[in-house]
């Protein structure tokens, strides 16, 4: 996640219907007369644990870390691209600058669906050059990876098309999501129904927090969390601050989990969720101590079955 001022950034949140109406809005089952909804699937914690752990490895070989324009941050790209050729899907690399250095982004389209109706989810791969970015973000990139694979692994044929994105250079203020969303052509642009963005899902002393942007998708992730009886809070402390800030702007529906950052765990917040009130969420955000030792495994593994639950339920 990127550094900024913390503060809630306020803007016209996009309105979505939870029933499918003929301009394809967010929702989060199939409209009446269609074939049953296919169920979600369990994603592995382990798998996404191992992603991270690979993510680590390439840090440790780099310089100890993942940023923008250094060889840690090509090779993380190199190795979930690889992932996903071999899955089946079809990736594109998009090339940009930034600091007068060299970014990356990752696109991998799902072949089939309904490609004037896009379910996007997406997640930053760069770290900050201070450390390998586990948590920060190689937690919602890694569940992301995973539950694309998952897709593979299925073989789903949801009704819209899915397209997953891993972003370069978001620590330096969104630049890889920006310029992607920038290069959209109108009419490309108006066919994404919903972006999902996930950055930072498996913070160590960890909360739950959905994104309120759209209400179509925010129903979608409180629905999975009610199901396993775990509060949920509004998410304020990343609004403006990740990627899906871009989209956002640009007048896509979007929505997304996140599990804290360097804000103060509550009381009230340590009674509901556990963990240590008065502590940050995140000890380690931005540092060098953000390696696979910062990560809640409980946290990880809810989140990375919410980011299956909602793909498939919002692409259905």
């Amino acid at each position: 996640m990127k550094l900024s001022v913390p503060g809630r950034v306020t803007a016209t949140a996009v309105a979505a219907t939870v029933s499918l109406l003929a301009g394809g809005s967010i929702a989060g089952a199939a409209p009446a007369g269609t074939s049953a909804v296919a169920a979600a699937p369990d994603i592995p914690v382990a798998n996404v644990k191992a992603h991270l752990t690979q993510l680590q490895s390439i840090a440790t070989a780099n310089g100890g870390n993942r940023a923008h324009g250094r060889a840690g941050y090509r090779a993380s790209l190199d190795y979930v691209k690889a992932k996903l050729d071999a899955a089946g899907f079809t990736t594109t690399v998009q090339q940009f600058t930034s600091s007068s250095r060299t970014g990356y982004n990752l696109i991998a389209d799902w072949p089939g669906g309904e490609t004037n109706q896009v379910i996007m989810s997406g997640s930053h791969l760069d770290s900050v050059t201070a450390g390998a970015g586990i948590n920060d973000n190689g937690s919602g990139s890694a569940a992301v990876l995973e539950t694309a694979l998952a897709v593979s692994r299925a073989g789903f044929h949801p009704t819209k098309h899915l397209r997953f994105a891993w972003w370069g250079a978001e620590e330096l203020g969104m630049v890889g999501s920006k310029y992607y969303v920038n290069n959209l052509s109108t009419a490309n642009r108006s066919k994404i129904k919903g972006y999902l963005n996930f950055d930072m899902i498996g913070s160590p002393n960890p909360g739950y927090f959905v994104y309120d942007d759209d209400p179509g998708i925010e129903k979608t992730f409180k629905e999975y969390y009610a199901g396993l009886g775990v509060p949920t809070e509004i998410e304020t402390e990343g609004d403006g601050r990740s990627d899906h800030a871009p989209f956002k702007n640009a007048g896509v529906p979007v929505g997304g989990l996140f599990s804290g950052a360097d804000y103060i765990k509550t009381a009230a917040q340590a009674a509901k969720w556990g963990g240590t009130s008065g502590r940050a969420f995140d000890r380690c955000y931005h540092s060098s101590c953000d390696t696979t030792a910062n990560i809640d495994d409980t946290a990880l593994d809810r989140n990375s079955d919410a980011v299956a639950y909602a793909v498939w339920g919002l692409s259905q």
